[in-house]
């Protein structure tokens, strides 16, 4: 009989070690076009749909022209929770990087990515803006 509750507690331990996990709203960010030198930076929202604390503890991009930032604070069940994402668009290119989330949710390493193209070019809503202004 003193073997139930160990028995039990064992379970609820297996089952709240992996009770953590993410869903994002988007997990590719589509840059478009954007001209050169125009602010890169990018937000993935995502919730702990999981029934334990999320902890992110490091994510790291695929080059050193793409910083991501992780939330410091663990993010509790049916909480939001974000990753920053900073690419560098003073280089003229078309662009595809992957950024690499690890943390304690039941899939310990998450893929999320960015695209787009670096250009010169000034959109027309770019254009139609900087006219209003004048």
């Amino acid at each position: 009989m003193k073997s139930f509750p160990i028995l039990i507690t064992l379970l609820f331990l297996s089952l709240s070690i992996n009770a953590q996990e993410f869903k994002f709203e988007n997990e590719t960010i589509d840059y478009g076009k954007v001209v050169k030198a125009s602010n890169g930076e990018r937000t993935f929202h995502f919730t702990n749909i999981g029934l334990a604390p999320l902890i992110i503890s490091r994510v790291q991009s695929s080059c050193g022209c793409t910083i991501p930032e992780k939330p410091e604070a663990p993010i509790m069940p049916g909480e939001k929770g974000e990753i920053k994402v900073s690419y560098d668009t003073k280089r003229l290119r078309q662009f595809n990087k992957q950024i690499t989330i690890f943390s304690n949710a039941k899939q310990p390493r998450k893929v999320i990515k960015i695209k787009g193209t670096v250009t010169t070019e000034i959109s027309l809503e770019t254009e139609k803006s900087m006219l209003s202004e004048h």
